[in-house]
């Protein structure tokens, strides 16, 4: 059963000059508690909430273009968490990004393409960045390309992934390689993990003073 969204988005605006100010905003914050902390990334606004479900230790959301829906969609920025992986023995961001990488690769082994962008910091937690796609893949109501942007944090006690997705044509190679893929890590930005303090609701002001 799906949950009823529980996600705080506020209002932040990355708007651009005073010219700007009477459009709709770019993008807004989203701090929503996963488990053991907030996790806090930049939600653009042509993107909208259409899932999200908690089963066991395991919560995932996905957000879609508006106007699409969670069977037929372009594009697709998806969160995660795993509740108390860190306690898995030899766990690393790099580690888990490789299985989800892997889980790409089985759907596609002939036109499966990875690109890691490495080890990174989100705030004081680590965390791991990458680029994996299938060139080929039949999911979906056509045979299509997908390809993702994989973020995963390690934070205190839970591991988490933000996701951004596209669909695309077939081809033997995924466009893992694409530049864009720097620009929507940035438009994320800032990615952060904070504890939930007790007695506090949204907007979780203590989390909006760290993004």
């Amino acid at each position: 059963m799906r949950a009823r969204t529980t996600t705080a988005v506020l209002a932040a605006s990355l708007l651009l000059g005073a010219a700007a100010q009477a459009q709709a905003p770019q993008s807004f914050r989203v701090i929503s508690p996963i488990f053991g902390q907030l996790v806090s990334f930049a939600m653009p606004s042509h993107f909208t909430v259409v899932f999200e479900n908690t089963k066991g230790g395991h919560y995932i959301r996905e957000a879609v273009l508006k106007g699409e829906t969670p069977e037929r969609w372009t594009q697709m920025i998806t969160v995660t968490g795993e509740k108390g992986m860190t306690l898995t023995p030899g766990s690393s961001p790099e580690m888990f990004a490789g299985t989800i990488a892997g889980g790409f690769k089985s759907a596609c082994p002939d036109s499966f393409a990875a690109k890691p962008l490495g080890e990174t910091k989100f705030g004081r937690f680590e965390g791991f960045v990458a680029v994996v796609g299938c060139g080929r893949i039949d999911s979906g109501p056509t045979r299509h390309s997908e390809t993702a942007l994989l973020i995963t944090l390690k934070g205190a006690s839970d591991y988490y992934t933000i996701q951004w997705a596209e669909r695309g044509p077939e081809s033997d190679e995924p466009p893992v390689n694409d530049t864009s893929w720097d620009a929507r890590l940035r438009d994320l930005g800032p990615i952060n993990l904070c504890p939930i303090m007790p007695g506090e609701a949204a907007p979780y002001p203590s989390c909006v003073s760290k993004s």
